[in-house]
């Protein structure tokens, strides 16, 4: 698919590491190569809030710290994704301030659910593996709930010889993964097509079920270099 095609790079998402006596603290940044798809002619408000600006992930396990710092990455990555995605888009730092703007046709309010990993001594083999569930709440203009849509990024990846190194490229390949998903689906969705087609979302337009953005296959990590 060309989104994926576009998000092949090995270098699109990069791990730093900081590493203190029993601690690994790791920080994903996004490094993302323009995407080959065409923007649907619309005009949103992506809603990125302090819980998603600032999300962190801490825990101890094995004797050891873990932070995963994923706000700063995340807001860099869904604000290409969603400037990819369509042609106007205004950011907020809360609903409040979205609710208030005009010639907006809907708000996404994307957040993270939960993000887990499986060390290579916990997958008994030598690779690293990450899952980050992610939600967006869509709003009509007026802040008022009409759909929902998740999906779920999976990162897997070869132990690279340390655990800040390792985390990093399986969160980056999780990252990378929804980062596609958004991308090559969201033109899809039948909110997208009402907004593609000069409406405004409605409270109560979202179906009985959630809307699941679906897996689409991902490449291994590994993978020839785009010439």
């Amino acid at each position: 698919m060309p989104a994926l095609r576009a998000l092949r790079p090995a270098a699109l998402l990069a791990a730093g590491l900081l590493a203190g006596c029993g601690a690994v603290n790791v920080q994903p940044d996004s490094q993302l190569p323009k995407a080959l798809v065409q923007p649907v002619t619309a005009h949103v408000g992506l809603i990125l809030d302090d819980e998603l600006r600032h999300f962190t992930q801490q825990e101890t396990r094995s004797s050891s710290d873990w932070k995963v710092d994923l706000g700063p990455p995340h807001e860099k990555m869904l604000r290409y994704v969603f400037e990819s995605s369509f042609s106007d888009v205004h950011v907020f730092n809360n609903l409040e301030d979205a609710r208030a703007a005009s010639g907006l046709q809907g708000l996404f309010a994307p957040h993270i659910e939960q993000y887990s990993f499986a060390t290579a001594e916990e997958t008994s083999a030598s690779y690293w593996a990450v899952t980050i569930r992610y939600r967006i709440t869509v709003y009509s203009p007026q802040g008022e709930p009409a759909d929902s849509l998740t999906l779920t990024g999976y990162g897997s990846v070869a132990d690279a010889g340390g655990s800040g190194k390792s985390l990093g490229n399986a969160t980056r390949a999780a990252m990378r993964d929804a980062a596609a998903k958004i991308l090559v689906q969201m033109p899809r969705q039948p909110l997208t097509a009402r907004m593609a087609a000069g409406e405004m979302l409605r409270p109560g337009d979202a179906t009985a079920l959630t809307e699941q953005i679906e897996a689409v296959p991902i490449e291994a990590e590994a993978e020839t270099p785009a010439g």
